[in-house]
């Protein structure tokens, strides 16, 4: 089993207040989550109207799987008009690869 799990970075552009942080967020995690097969929160920068910081979180038999549905998230966000990406990070991690 591989877990995988990413992070990504966004800039929230000319949002003014908490609950117009909140719409566009929320606006974009349920975009990934009917997208993608994954689970998808806003695990940062939660103090800062401009800034998030969205987890992904998938789990599979596949690297090549997981980096297809982390390639595709990305381009959602991109192409959301909504926010921008700082930065992106993945993460595989094998579990039961000694299990019998």
């Amino acid at each position: 089993m591989i877990v995988g799990a990413a992070r990504f970075d966004l800039r929230l552009h000319g949002v003014q207040s908490l609950k117009q942080k909140r719409s566009v967020i929320r606006r974009l995690l349920n975009q990934l989550r009917t997208s993608c097969p994954v689970s998808v929160a806003e695990v940062g920068h939660a103090d800062l109207l401009q800034r998030s910081i969205v987890g992904a979180c998938i789990v599979s038999t596949s690297e090549a799987l997981i980096d297809s549905v982390f390639r595709q998230l990305e381009s959602i966000i991109e192409t959301s008009g909504s926010v921008e990406m700082i930065d992106a990070e993945t993460e595989h991690i094998h579990y039961g690869d000694q299990l019998h």
